[in-house]
């Protein structure tokens, strides 16, 4: 293996080979099917809740239920929750989830199938507190986490319960933030230091996890554990997931540009959808993310890469010349596919973001407003808005060569004819299998281009990685803007499938612009919005308010549907802000780790507002705290009104 190495390959499909771990019936890792799971949303305590919760999980598809244990009164009920679901004919394997509560965690493990610990907050406290350590007391506190860790692990060993090790970005202790500070890094060492107390006393059903909301963070540290492990000789599973993703588009979007770039160079061996909404409407999630690979392994060929020079660890966008408003240090732009329309108009442009008020004769732009569309053969009469630039084919082009803002698409062969070209921005065309030499000299030595790749290879996402390698080994600094096509898919498909494949190679640092050719897949409004949302996901282009939500769960101490929904209805115009909403303060301040303003359960009926991690109102009634939260964002001057 070389130091950048995460996955078997680069270029063939092929998953991560982890050791086998039983969790009762269901055995996670090896070369068994990719498990998937949820988490229930009820009170620990109410049983017949649960029971109910529990049965709709799992007829929607659930393989693994996971139950909040926050106390030891809890953990015991896990027994009665357990005896009932089975009186009822239901087997699946059941897993506590804990944090601050070692002796809940012992005696679950004694009950349940599978225990869930968080290295962060099992043995450690948070407070945000930098900690000066020398080798030796860092070695002191080891000792004290391996003297609390050590029992839970024998309990394990001796009831043959399986363990997750679950690292969240969000929730690292002051101890390793302290020696690593909030990186990947930290999360891998927090977890590894588990996993060596686990394998000094002969334990090993051990699944990882390496959470975070941020999908980019989420990516790298996954990577860079099982780059650990490939040194260090170890093999355990991956539990995949996107911690805190938020609902509906949004949430999709986010997961799947998080958990769909792992799966797609072969690594997870379970995975959960974290949505603000019931947990069965996670599985189909899941399911769709997960069967996409099923027949993989028969891709056609990829050249293989001998030198990854990504930056797989940490994040580095590929250095580009500019060309109008691509590449360089311009943001990622969209373009819309408008090539299959029998004939487009000023209303036509509402879906991408452009309202035209006829008695005003102007033009209203969105934070959603494409960058250009793609019309192929076809001309507009009407004028369009300033900010928009259409594509058409070369020939067409041709016929009004100076049209303001019209600029051509032109394929390898028009390229390579040296044809008329526009002085300000042209649109080529290329797979992987067009990068010969001369067409690279061309691209390089050509003035204004830029580059519109697309892949007919099931593997897709891969073969335009090596198309970008390709590009970089011979020096070529041309803009790239990613295509995908995409035909007869249902909306929760189209957003899932483009945020893989797209999302991963934008997490790369790769690519300056989407493009997403979607045939009857659903309305050009969705479309548009999905590319958005994956520049959001990744990161690279903010357009829309952020919110960092949790799933809910038996530690919830309110309604998190209800209320995202009206924080989101009150802050949505608030472009570039991130709204961490937490149910509880495991998932407080700490999981909400980059927003920067938060909004957590204290208590029954209570909120405390957050700036960044700080808490800075405390205990608000209910009823009142979201008034609070939008008074709290116009005291430090982040507010601004909405449009009328």
């Amino acid at each position: 293996m070389n130091d950048t190495q995460y996955s078997n390959s680069l270029t063939q499909y092929s998953r991560f080979l982890t050791r086998e771990v039983k969790v009762g019936s269901v055995v996670i890792g090896g070369e068994n099917p990719i498990v998937i799971q949820s988490m229930t949303t009820t009170d620990t305590m109410n049983t017949e809740a649960t029971v109910a919760q529990s049965i709709r999980m799992i007829e929607a598809g659930c393989e693994l239920v996971r139950i909040t244990a926050p106390s030891i009164k809890d953990a015991q009920n896990l027994e009665v929750i357990k005896k009932e679901l089975r009186k009822k004919g239901y087997n699946t394997p059941l897993v506590a989830d804990i944090h601050f509560t070692p002796n809940a965690a012992e005696h679950a493990a004694r009950v349940v199938e599978k225990v869930r610990v968080n290295p962060g907050n099992y043995a450690d406290r948070k407070k945000f507190e930098h900690i000066d350590y020398t080798d030796q007391t860092y070695r002191d506190e080891l000792d004290r986490i391996r003297n609390r860790f050590t029992p839970l692990v024998k309990i394990c060993k001796e009831y043959g319960t399986a363990m997750r090790i679950g690292t969240n970005h969000g929730s690292l202790s002051d101890r390793i933030l302290s020696r690593y500070g909030d990186t990947a890094e930290g999360m891998v060492e927090s977890a590894l230091e588990f996993a060596l107390i686990c394998g000094d006393e002969g334990y090993h059903d051990i699944v990882f996890s390496m959470k975070s909301s941020n999908p980019q963070v989420m990516v790298q540290a996954y990577r860079l554990l099982v780059n650990r492990m490939m040194v260090m000789g170890l093999n355990y599973p991956l539990h995949l997931g996107v911690t805190e993703a938020g609902d509906g588009e949004d949430g999709r979007i986010k997961s799947a540009v998080g958990i769909g770039t792992l799966l797609e160079d072969g690594l997870g061996d379970t995975v959960r959808v974290s949505l603000t909404e019931e947990p069965e409407a996670e599985i189909p999630v899941a399911r769709a993310l997960v069967n996409r690979y099923s027949k993989r392994t028969s891709h056609a060929p990829i050249k293989e890469i001998k030198s990854n020079p990504l930056h797989s660890f940490d994040y580095e966008r590929r250095t580009t010349q500019e060309v109008l408003n691509v590449g360089g240090k311009q943001v990622p732009v969209v373009m819309a596919d408008f090539s299959l329309k029998q004939k487009i108009s000023p209303a036509s442009l509402f879906s991408l973001g452009y309202h035209y008020s006829v008695p005003l004769d102007k033009w209203n732009l969105t934070d959603q407003a494409c960058d250009y569309i793609f019309v192929a053969d076809k001309t507009l009469d009407f004028e369009i808005p300033g900010t928009l630039g259409i594509i058409q084919n070369h020939t067409t082009w041709l016929k009004e060569p100076k049209k303001t803002r019209h600029y051509p698409f032109l394929t390898k062969k028009e390229f390579l004819s040296e044809p008329q070209l526009s002085e300000e921005l042209n649109i080529v065309y290329a797979c992987l299998e067009d990068l010969d030499q001369t067409f690279i000299k061309q691209l390089n030595t050509s003035k204004n281009c830029v580059l519109l790749i697309d892949t007919y290879n099931e593997h897709g996402m891969a073969e335009q990685r090596r198309l970008f390698i390709e590009l970089m080994t011979n020096n070529c600094d041309i803009p790239v803007i990613i295509g995908r096509a995409y035909g007869d898919l249902n909306s929760d498909q189209l957003q899932l499938f483009a945020s893989t494949d797209i999302g991963a190679l934008l997490l790369d640092g790769l690519g300056d612009g989407i493009f997403i050719a979607a045939e009857n897949c659903g309305s050009d409004q969705m479309v548009n919005s999905t590319g958005f949302g994956i520049l959001q996901a990744t990161r690279t282009r903010i357009s829309k308010t952020e919110y960092i939500s949790c799933p809910s769960c038996g530690r919830t101490l309110f309604d998190l549907q209800e209320v995202t929904a009206k924080i989101r209805s009150r802050t949505q115009h608030l472009k570039g802000l991130k709204i961490g909403i937490m149910g509880c303060i495991v998932n407080g301040p700490g999981e909400m780790a980059d927003a920067h303003y938060g909004y957590v359960g204290t208590g029954q009926g209570k909120i405390s507002l957050y700036k960044e991690k700080v808490v800075v109102k405390r205990n608000i009634p209910q009823e009142f705290a979201v008034n609070e939260l939008i008074n709290l964002i116009q005291e430090y001057g982040d507010w601004i009104d909405p449009p009328n």
